[in-house]
């Protein structure tokens, strides 16, 4: 698709947002566009400063706009909701910059169904963010039997108005559905009906579902169906052209469509293959459900891709290929196996049923037998007693009094092999010998999305069915190896009231968990769908190993090339310090716990408040939760300043902590590593004087996933704990540190408090920054922090 007045011969600056760009922008722009049009990928470390968004940008619409190119949209992928809002506003300085006789450069941003479905932003017909979902489903199905599937171009359920009275199409229903809300809902204040609003625009629709004989449904899904064509594009049934607006954001996507009467949520999947820019996340490209149900007509070799934050696209996309189901979840599904199986029994027990016969005719269409519903019933029965017998076994070893008081249990790991020995799970060998070969763990996804069909046609209450995510993952348990995956049941702390006092499942609820300890395949599988693109983070070093564990090099090998570039801070160094200190490691061996007084940590208490007697907020980052309690306890009674402890709590708590740091006077904010406020968080001007990192993040050790993990990697690439463990937890670190200076004007101090990252050693970390890097943060003795940072602070102030 080839949009606005350009010819080939027109270079990028016709696309760039700002009148000149930064040598380093230049340079990335055009390595990038020479990358796609070999159908490659640019890989950009860039620091603060950079403006790799902009580059990105750039690059991608530059190509699209080619009409050489064969590229027809870009799509943004980030993990950080604040770079996704950067995004939006880059991509708005492009379209406010554009030469005049360009159309805008049209783009739309993905969000969920929360967040557009009008209903559930003004918490109204009994939907909000907790139910959305559940209730879009059902209210879908429902319009979808009223009015038929127009799309599909044959009617399912459709009523006829020869003899019952009821719709012969949507324009029908949805007039129905205004003339029964205007009749049956409260007038205004003025005498006219109360319609429901939002995005700041009213709707043709009261704050009410609409409902026809009987039946409740969505009026917006239903204006939908009406304007969608029976042969044709679906963007033909959205009431506004993409092509026209520029960025249509999340709140002008539900003004436009909401207004005008359709369903927001229907009309952003309408639109997608249509944008030139498209802003999301990485499930919108790495989810295998998300890509299968709405974001696939994006994965294509028409797509330049950009994976921002890309230091996170490992463990990301490790979590989304992974998979898992809980305790609680099987116990759903057999009870909705038990609902199906019933009506066929008691049917064939000479007891009439009324759902017996819709029942087998779903079975005989989907080709399952009942004796295959009764087999994965029973395997799931059995199933969640083996799983009660190894929890209870291993609680009863590793905490025999643990029935006297469940509120000690902490989240734990039950590992079904050995984590350094690929062989098959112990589970997966208890089904063999019960009976349950692989054909009923594979059978049991096609079981599954049966039964949920079938409970969809028969019960009324909105809701998603266990079984499907259930049959999906037995089937994945027994389709993956036993190297790439580790297989364990993880305890997840919870409480449930209704359990037995001295039942497990009071304190827990148990998951069968199936861990892909090395989604580099799986990256560079999703990555080779793709024209070309970027992928780019401030920290990403060393490139070598982030190629590695990505599967570029296996992309590269497969005649993709991968280019990279490194763009250090170009902000003026006097503007900042920057220390390493040479402290004692902060290892367990050395520190003992925390709350133990000893040599160690008195040295990291002593450098924290060193750097906290900076002017101004102070963020301190320490390798867990637990060591960032005791940090912030040991600075309060040295420190003339609010000492603000981060802990490990929902968005809401974390959003209350971040107003109380930015306002008022200053403060130290002390924090985990691993936590939210290390990374993605905008720390600009005045918000931030100085960071200190204590320690090297790297996660426990002994856990048997991360040993899974390491051992796979070591099989892998050769250095498990270098790959999977020490080059994470540096990257966690310099993005911690990178908080301070985030634009030309700011000063701040930078401290790495650990001998690991001052000098070199068996396990020092110095080799994995970048040289610009390296370089700056010089060795400095703990005795002589004190005087660097009061020198420091002289010299700007």
């Amino acid at each position: 698709m080839t949009t606005g007045a350009r010819g080939a011969n027109v270079s990028w600056q016709a696309v760039f947002g700002h009148q000149e760009a930064y040598e380093e922008q230049a340079d990335g722009i055009e390595a990038a566009a020479e990358a796609a049009d070999d159908d490659g990928f640019l890989v950009v470390e860039g620091a603060c400063g950079t403006g790799k968004t902009m580059l990105a940008l750039t690059a991608g619409i530059d190509r699209v706009r080619d009409p050489d190119s064969k590229y027809e949209r870009v799509l943004v992928l980030t993990s950080v909701k604040q770079q996704l809002r950067q995004f939006e506003a880059d991509l708005r300085t492009i379209n406010e910059n554009l030469p005049d006789d360009w159309r805008p450069v049209s783009g739309l941003t993905m969000v969920g169904k929360a967040d557009v479905c009008p209903y559930s932003r003004e918490n109204v017909a009994g939907i909000d963010d907790q139910t959305v979902y559940d209730r879009c489903e059902g209210l879908r199905e429902r319009t979808r039997n009223l009015v038929g599937d127009v799309a599909g171009g044959t009617p399912a359920g459709r009523r006829t108005s020869s003899g019952d009275g009821g719709v012969t199409s949507t324009s029908a229903l949805v007039r129905e559905a205004g003339a029964a809300q205007t009749g049956l809902l409260d007038s205004g204040s003025d005498g006219g009906p109360t319609y429901l609003e939002t995005a700041g625009e009213p709707t043709p629709y009261l704050p009410e579902t609409g409902e026809y004989d009987g039946t409740e449904f969505c009026p917006f899904y239903a204006t939908f169906l009406d304007d969608l064509p029976e042969d044709g594009d679906p963007i033909e049934a959205v009431p506004f052209d993409v092509t026209e607006l520029g960025l249509v954001d999340t709140e002008e996507l539900v003004r436009l469509a909401a207004g005008y009467g359709t369903c927001p949520h229907s009309a952003m999947g309408a639109v997608l293959p249509h944008v030139e820019v498209v802003v999301g996340n990485y499930y919108h490209a790495f989810d295998p459900t998300t890509v299968g149900s709405f974001t696939g007509a994006l994965v294509d070799d028409s797509t330049f891709v950009v994976c921002d934050e890309a230091h996170m696209l490992e463990p990301r996309v490790r979590e989304l290929v992974s998979d898992g189901v809980g305790d609680a979840t099987l116990r759903d599904a057999e009870n909705e196996l038990t609902r199906v199986v019933q009506p066929l029994t008691f049917d064939d027990d000479g007891k009439g049923v009324e759902d017996a016969d819709l029942v087998r005719g779903e079975l005989e269409d989907a080709d399952v037998t009942l004796r295959e519903l009764e087999e994965a019933r029973d395997f799931l029965r059995d199933l969640r007693e083996e799983l009660d017998r190894r929890v209870t076994a291993h609680l009863d070893r590793t905490t025999p009094d643990w029935r006297a008081d469940l509120t000690r249990l902490d989240d734990d790991e039950i590992p079904l092999r050995d984590p350094e020995t690929p062989e098959v799970d112990e589970i997966t060998e208890w089904a063999e010998e019960a009976g349950y070969d692989e054909g009923t763990w594979i059978r049991a996804e096609s079981v599954g999305a049966v039964v949920a069909r079938i409970l969809n046609e028969v019960e009324e209450e909105d809701r998603r069915r266990a079984s499907l995510p259930v049959g999906r993952t037995l089937a994945n348990w027994a389709r993956q190896d036993h190297e790439t995956y580790f297989r364990e049941i993880t305890l997840d702390r919870t409480w449930d009231e209704t359990a037995r006092p001295d039942s497990w499942r009071r304190a827990y609820n148990a998951h069968l968990a199936l861990h892909n300890c090395v989604p580099g395949d799986a990256i560079a599988e999703r990555l080779g769908e793709f024209g070309g693109g970027v992928l780019m983070s401030a920290t990403l070093a060393p490139l070598d190993v982030f190629r590695e564990v990505t599967g570029l090099n296996a992309l590269e090998s497969s005649g993709r090339p991968v280019v990279e570039r490194t763009y250090g801070l170009s902000f003026p160094a006097e503007n900042r310090a920057s220390f390493a200190v040479d402290a004692p490691k902060f290892t367990y061996e050395n520190r003992g716990p925390p709350g133990e007084d000893n040599e160690t940590r008195r040295a990291y208490v002593d450098a924290v408040e060193d750097v906290a007697q900076s002017p101004g907020n102070v963020l301190v980052g320490m390798p867990s939760y637990a060591e960032a309690e005791w940090m912030a306890g040991a600075l309060e009674s040295r420190l003339d300043k609010p000492v603000l402890l981060d802990e490990a709590s929902d968005d809401g708590a974390t959003e209350r902590l971040k107003a109380d740091f930015f306002g008022g006077d200053e403060k130290v904010l002390v924090t985990s590593l691993r936590g939210t406020l290390t990374e993605g968080v905008d720390y600009r001007g005045d918000r931030l004087s100085a960071a200190v990192v204590c320690g090297v993040p790297i996660i426990n050790t002994s856990s048997p996933r991360t040993r899974a993990l390491k051992t796979a990697y070591d099989r892998k690439f050769g250095d498990g704990f270098e790959a999977a463990l020490t080059v994470p937890a540096v990257r966690k670190a310099r993005q911690a540190i990178g908080r301070v200076i985030r634009g030309a004007d700011e000063v701040g101090i930078r401290a790495f408090v650990d001998a690991r990252y001052a000098r070199e050693s068996w396990n020092g970390v110095r080799e994995y920054f970048p040289p610009g890097e390296r370089e700056e943060f010089q060795p400095v003795s703990p005795d002589m922090l004190g005087f660097g940072v009061e020198r420091f602070w002289s010299s700007v102030e």
